[in-house]
């Protein structure tokens, strides 16, 4: 069989399809984020309560998470080129939704929709991630990871610049990205259609060919450890990313669109710290990142609920930074761990991620309904604290990815 020159070879990392899956990722997130960005737009808007802003990101995120698992175990078994496709298909139905809702079960509606599409993004383009990796599993994530910090970050600031201030129509002009996002997916689906087509002519193989590295028991040891990290880890990420721009309004008297820069300051920094996770993981091990990044955070959150404005800035970009390089370690772990199940992980991982972020945003929502919004930083400052349990987390052996 003559092999077609813009297949690599197996053994050599295919960059441009991971630079296509790192700008897919990009603009999936991208329009996700829109939907948090929007937040205080649509409370003023719909009149809406805090434990309603957090329902609604329960919402979201469950269709995100609680899917990611079942695209993953499908797509293990069947893997269909045409899957990011159609998540951009689905962003784009649900921001064209968020934008003309005038009741919250439309606005429910309208993010279940875009949730589900990135249910189909994250884990199954992870796996074309590792299939594309050439081995060096570690760079590659934090390719296809810093598009995806890089779109949530950019998304508030051009909610401040074209949505604050505006008609909350305006949010109907995100769509574009996804119509982007679709356009960018057809490099994707036709690299992966060839791929796919030689591994059933034996010229590719569709699974890493490893070892489980632990027995069983240990095995499951290490994914309870790992469950309570990305739960410590995405309690906090929730307490910012949904209610960071409240707390700067109300503690400091911003503006609204001020408060959607200083969030992308910090989801900016969450963007930086994923680029060095997994690289960092290469050389020195994925459980080393893990105890530098979890619990490496906890200094910068105890110490942003009683600064100034500056500091505040400051220290959340730290924060994100640190914390931020923690998901590729954790991923690349688990993956390790079950080295011929990569849908099945990455739909694990990202899902419950997502799962606790929605779980934890509702819960905050109420608490800062009951008890104030500072009150909320006050307590999430104490989760990177949970990072001690790293001490648990069993060596697999495995120093490269």
């Amino acid at each position: 069989m003559t092999k077609d020159n813009n297949i690599p070879q197996a053994g050599k990392m295919a960059m441009p399809v991971l630079i296509a899956l790192s700008m897919a990722h990009l603009l999936n997130d991208l329009v996700q984020s829109v939907v948090s960005a929007a937040y205080p737009i649509l409370k003023a808007d719909l009149n809406l309560s805090f434990a309603q802003i957090g329902l609604i990101t329960l919402v979201y995120q469950l269709a995100a998470s609680v899917f990611q698992p079942v695209v993953g175990i499908v797509f293990d078994h069947r893997p269909k080129p045409w899957c990011l496709t159609l998540a951009a298909a689905l962003s784009f139905a649900g921001i064209i939704g968020l934008a003309y809702s005038e009741s919250i079960a439309a606005v429910l509606v309208s993010v279940f929709t875009v949730g589900t599409g990135s249910s189909i993004v994250h884990p199954e383009a992870s796996r074309i991630t590792s299939l594309a990796s050439g081995g060096r599993r570690g760079l590659a994530q934090s390719v296809f990871q810093v598009g995806g910090h890089i779109g949530t970050s950019i998304g508030p600031l051009l909610v401040a610049l074209i949505v604050a201030g505006h008609s909350r129509h305006n949010i109907a002009i995100f769509a574009v990205f996804a119509v982007i996002s679709y356009i960018t997916s057809s490099p994707i689906r036709r690299w992966f259609a060839e791929f796919i087509t030689e591994s059933r002519t034996g010229h590719r193989d569709m699974k890493v060919r490893e070892c489980r590295p632990l027995p069983v028991s240990m095995t499951v040891l290490a994914i309870l450890i790992l469950t309570v990290l990305i739960f410590s880890k995405y309690i906090y990420m929730a307490s910012l990313t949904s209610y960071y721009t409240f707390y700067l309004m109300e503690k400091f008297g911003v503006t609204v669109q001020m408060s959607q820069i200083l969030l992308f300051v910090f989801l900016f920094a969450t963007a930086a710290g994923t680029l060095v996770g997994g690289p960092l993981g290469d050389r020195i091990g994925r459980k080393y990142v893990i105890w530098i990044s979890i619990l490496g955070t906890a200094p910068f959150s105890l110490l942003m609920p009683h600064t100034g404005l500056f500091g505040t800035a400051v220290l959340s970009f730290c924060a994100g930074f640190v914390l931020a390089s923690a998901f590729p370690a954790i991923l690349l772990y688990a993956q390790e761990l079950l080295p011929y199940r990569l849908g099945l992980v990455s739909g694990m991982f990202f899902g419950f991620s997502f799962g606790v972020a929605g779980i934890a945003s509702a819960v905050l929502g109420s608490f800062a309904d009951d008890c104030g919004i500072i009150s909320v930083y006050n307590f999430c400052a104490y989760m990177p604290l949970a990072g001690l349990v790293t001490v648990f987390l069993p060596d697999t052996g495995k120093v490269k990815g």
